[in-house]
């Protein structure tokens, strides 16, 4: 039941979003055609607006894939479409499983689109060698590989993503059991949360940087930065998002449990 929730779920998602990749897309192409287009002063300028429209509208896409998914959500669970979701045989932890999966596998693709085109862009043997270079030498700058820098940052950026959404899943649910003025409270909620959190993440550097000297030296001062204290930073980043994703999503789940108010 799970993989028809999740299929109907993202069919949803996308109905709309793919319009944006194929505008994005085909805008990424004529960026490729114009700048491969020598002695052309108007073609290269075409294709720096070309290009600057191109990842534009995917990166708005990126923001709407957000709206989408919860938009989606509000639908089926408070609004008409949650009269037929709730008389399924489906348990709402189920239903908010696919949600929330459909939300990161739509929000994944998409900055798997920006990237691409990105590369349609902008791709020439210069510009790769660039950016290899500058990610050896960051990879250098912190003892450490190629990939593992890669891996470390990919993770980060999906933890921080999926704590974004989750926020956003949390603050909906506990604003729609208000009464009045649900969808202001739920941003409200979301908001409170996201800086609640914020607030956390400080205090708990400032008691790690108690531990650790250089830490705090990150703190204190903007001089020299030691690169270990850097990459401690990053791994507890990966820990704490990582707790926070579990607790939002069971917070989530729990809340949905309890009731829900449908309009």
């Amino acid at each position: 039941m799970l993989r028809k929730l999740l299929k109907y779920d993202l069919k949803w998602i996308y109905k709309t979003i793919v319009i944006f990749y194929i505008i994005a897309f085909i805008f990424a192409l004529l960026t490729r055609i114009l700048g491969s287009i020598d002695n052309s002063l108007l073609c290269h300028i075409l294709a720096s607006i070309c290009g600057i429209i191109s990842i534009t509208i995917i990166i708005v896409s990126l923001i709407n894939t957000i709206i989408r998914a919860y938009i989606r959500f509000i639908r089926n669970m408070y609004k008409d479409e949650a009269y037929l979701t709730h008389t399924l045989p489906i348990e709402r932890k189920t239903i908010y499983l696919s949600k929330v999966l459909a939300s990161l596998i739509s929000v994944f693709t998409t900055v798997i689109f920006i990237i691409l085109c990105i590369f349609i862009c902008y791709y020439s043997k210069e510009n790769l060698e660039i950016m290899t270079n500058m990610i050896k030498i960051t990879a250098n700058n912190y003892n450490t590989t190629v990939l593992n820098l890669i891996f470390i940052i990919s993770i980060i950026i999906f933890l921080e993503i999926m704590f974004v959404l989750l926020i956003g899943y949390v603050g909906i649910i506990i604003g729609h059991k208000s009464n009045t003025q649900k969808q202001v409270k739920s941003i409200m909620w979301g908001f409170g949360l996201y800086l609640g959190t914020s607030l956390i993440n400080l205090l708990v550097i400032l008691i790690f940087g108690l531990f650790n000297n250089n830490i705090m030296n990150i703190i204190k001062t903007s001089d020299t930065i030691d690169i270990n204290a850097i990459k401690s930073l990053l791994y507890l980043f990966i820990i704490l998002y990582l707790i926070y994703d579990c607790i939002y999503y069971f917070i989530g789940k729990k809340e949905l449990s309890l009731g829900i108010n449908i309009d």
